[in-house]
């Protein structure tokens, strides 16, 4: 990926060049301490002067109103705030007239900013103060005052939160008052520009010392740069948070969002004052120093998928080279390309009016419709859909071009959606909920609406990634999700009625992704490579989890790695300098994968044999318990010697009646109470009991007793030669009051244990002589 840019041969400014912004993607206006403000249509590549300011107003920052809130377009006439060193703000209409001049500092107003709804601004002066205003331009409040000049102020996602400069150190201020401010010391020189990205919450810094920094929202350092030759004069984030611009004297940079620098261009400008993205985010715009006004647009971008790898030439062509055969194609589109995705065999294409659908099969007929809203922000693929995320809502399709569904949920944020907090299955999509971080929204991709009850998906902490999985029926769906500490839990997706059972397979995992084929997650974690072949596993039998792991050792990656795909047998992996690794994972577990869910037991026994791995058994194990393949389970057991769990298969065995067979199959998946539901529902009360006694939950045990009027005698029995083994006496008071009126025989017990399994293998009998005589008839 790089920049490609453009200058004019002659300046058309002839002082320096303050401040720029983008009206639409194909028009900018630009101010300059010669007075002039400028409009550069990029169309027509033609520039014209929309007004001659007055003699005393040299501008320094310029913010055109929002376009969109939410989604919605604002209706409001186009204009944009001005800032002059003469401490006043301009409120300036589209075609140059001063609607409105307000006093708001003593000395320069060096930054005015919009907030995301454009119902507030706020402004930082030179001498100090930071004042936020009504969208007319009354004061409401001054925010904060000290005695350094504030050079630059960014508004948090929210809009609730103030980031601003106060010499070396960085401020974050919430605007209630009673709420803490977070303050750090970020460079070793003065800092001279801020930008704080809605969509990752991550925080830009450039300044004096030469260096551009990236932050996270609680000031921790994620990057920084090398010292530079000169100062960071401007920086700016794309408005979808995946790259960065840095600007400095004749230097304009393209970086990742984690920090790295993709290409570096040295073209003719002087120092480079102030940066500003197009909302598409395909163009940048610089003001420079020497009065030019310098244009870049993102040039070859990269898409891979098994054996094609596609690169964006030009703005609206494609090279789609299939390495297996050296084959070339090219995609010419009618518009510029906006966002495209590579996946699951085909590609995806968005351009300002319309989205494209290729077929990795056929690169010469792609299927075309327009899109009603323009900047799609995300492309998310699944097998069967796709999804796409734009600033009023999200939309699935078919490969076919048929709109599936928009799910809709309140106040909704489609602007501020990025891969992290947005996944999508076949038959699933799960959305983090912006207002309450802890809450995953479940929506049916078919129909668009909540899944099940409406009830979504709770977590204890803030969830900073969800992913589904990708293969499989959709009442098995899992989600994976990594919470604030970094831990990786998995729950079920659709739950009957049930609380979901989140349960934790790891730690210390900074990012993760499915397999396109089958249910294998893969995760970085402590910056080595982990794949959890069976993650379900953990809801059948736990011990399993860690031996069901192929861990890939960090000597391999530098640090930081970061997983981009994992398709195939092939995980790609972005490490923290920007290089691309690429790690192999043994191909054994799909398969694995593949036959059991089409319950091809003999062949994954072979399988299992054939590789002589122990994670392949323990996998193995996990699948033909939850399918309640008992045989092969207890092969599968043995082979990773858990001889006691061999033991309990082979007594589950035995047990006269599906239904003891199904409590205890749940019992070994430490599921107790599902357990005991189930005997109680089949009338086995005396099932239901020892269960409780083999548990050693005496008071459930004697509680049922006593309720169902039968085997009270049992219990006190077992509670009291439990009691001799261990030279205890009685203390409950429950058991003392039915010791006196309950007489112990144990030769009664014994007689009673006995008619009751005996009446349990009769009824199991006589309903397996009726399901036969019924599949006869």
């Amino acid at each position: 990926m790089r920049l490609k840019t453009s200058l004019l041969q002659e300046p058309k400014h002839k002082e320096l060049v303050s401040c720029v912004g983008w009206t639409t993607a194909d028009e900018l206006y630009s101010c300059s301490e010669d007075h002039q403000i400028l409009k550069w249509n990029l169309l027509a590549s033609e520039t014209s002067l929309v007004v001659k300011l007055p003699e005393d107003i040299y501008p320094i920052d310029l913010h055109w109103f929002p376009k969109t809130v939410g989604g919605k377009k604002q209706n409001q006439t186009e204009i944009f705030v001005l800032t002059s060193t003469d401490g006043k703000f301009h409120l300036t209409s589209k075609i140059g007239r001063i609607d409105k001049s307000v006093e708001a500092h003593k000395g320069a107003v060096l930054a005015g900013r919009w907030n995301y709804d454009g119902n507030a601004l706020i402004t930082a002066g030179e001498d100090g103060h930071i004042k936020i205003w009504s969208k007319s331009g009354m004061l409401r409040s001054t925010l904060a005052s000290q005695g350094s000049p504030v050079y630059s102020v960014s508004w948090g996602p929210d809009s609730d939160r103030i980031l601003y400069t106060s010499g070396r150190q960085l401020i974050i201020k919430p605007l209630q008052p009673s709420a803490k401010v977070i303050q750090w010391k970020a460079h070793d020189g003065i800092i001279l520009k801020v930008d704080w990205n809605s969509v990752n919450d991550l925080i830009l810094s450039g300044g004096e010392d030469c260096k551009y920094k990236v932050w996270d929202s609680y000031g921790r350092l994620l990057y920084s740069s090398s010292s530079h030759d000169y100062p960071i004069t401007s920086l700016s984030w794309a408005p979808d948070g995946e790259v960065f611009a840095v600007g400095s004297y004749n230097t304009l940079r393209l970086c990742d969002k984690t920090g790295w620098s993709y290409a570096l261009e040295k073209p003719n400008t002087g120092s480079v004052f102030n940066l500003a993205w197009s909302a598409d985010g395909t163009q940048l715009a610089g003001a420079c120093g020497n009065g030019h006004v310098i244009f870049a647009h993102v040039v070859e971008q990269h898409w891979e998928w098994k054996n094609f790898v596609i690169t964006l030439t030009k703005r609206r062509t494609m090279q789609v080279r299939n390495v297996m055969n050296d084959a070339v194609d090219v995609l010419e589109f009618r518009d510029r390309v906006i966002k495209a995705s590579l996946a699951f065999g085909h590609l995806v294409v968005a351009t300002s009016l319309q989205c494209y659908v290729y077929n990795s099969r056929n690169w010469n007929t792609p299927l075309i419709f327009d899109l009603k809203e323009g900047t799609v922000s995300l492309i998310l693929q699944a097998e069967k859909h796709f999804l796409l995320v734009d600033g009023a809502g999200l939309y699935t399709f078919s490969y076919e071009g048929r709109l599936v569904s928009s799910p809709k949920f309140p106040g909704m944020r489609a602007d501020i959606l990025n891969a992290q907090s947005v996944s999508l299955s076949n038959d699933t999509i799960a959305i983090r909920d912006k207002s309450d971080e802890k809450v995953i929204l479940l929506f049916d991709v078919l129909t668009g609406k909540a899944l099940g009850d409406g009830k979504s998906l709770s977590h204890k902490l803030e969830v900073v990634e969800v992913a589904l999985d990708q293969c499989g029926p959709s009442n098995e769906r899992k989600i994976a999700l990594v919470d604030k500490n970094r831990d990786l839990y998995l729950t079920s997706v659709r739950h009957l009625g049930r609380e979901p059972k989140i349960c934790k397979i790891g730690n210390m995992v900074h990012s993760m992704a499915w397999n396109d084929a089958a249910n294998i997650l893969c995760g970085v974690q402590d910056n080595q490579l982990t794949v959890w072949y069976y993650p379900s596993a953990v809801f059948t039998d736990k011990e399993l989890l860690p031996k069901s792991l192929y861990i890939k050792d960090r000597s391999e990656f530098s640090c930081a790695p970061h997983i981009l795909s994992y398709v195939g047998a092939k995980v790609t992996l972005r490490q923290g300098d920007g290089s691309l690794v690429y790690s192999s994972v043994p191909p054994y577990p799909a398969l694995l994968h593949e036959y059991s869910s089409s319950a091809r037991w003999e062949d994954a026994l072979r399988l299992c044999r054939f590789a002589k791995e122990g994670s392949l058994w323990a996998c193995l194990a996990g699948m033909a318990m939850a399918n309640r393949e008992l045989k092969t389970a207890k092969m599968a057991y043995a082979a990773i010697g858990e001889l006691p769990k061999v033991q309990y298969i082979n007594f589950i065995e035995e047990l006269p009646s599906k239904e003891s067979a199904l409590a205890h199959m749940l019992m070994f998946s430490g599921q107790v109470q599902e357990a005991e539901a189930t005997l109680l529902q089949a009338g086995l009360i005396y099932q239901a009991i020892r269960v409780n006694i083999d548990l050693f939950n005496w008071e459930r045990a004697l509680e049922l007793a006593v309720k169902h009027k039968t085997h009270v005698d049992t219990v006190l029995a077992y509670r009291q030669k439990f009691l001799q083994k261990f030279g205890r006496k009685e203390t409950n008071k429950r058991f003392l009051q039915y010791a006196e009126g309950v007489e112990v025989d144990w030769e009664k017990i014994q007689a009673k244990i006995e008619m009751e399994l005996a009446k349990e293998r009769e009824k199991a009998a006589n309903a397996s002589v009726r399901s036969s005589v019924a599949s006869r008839r």
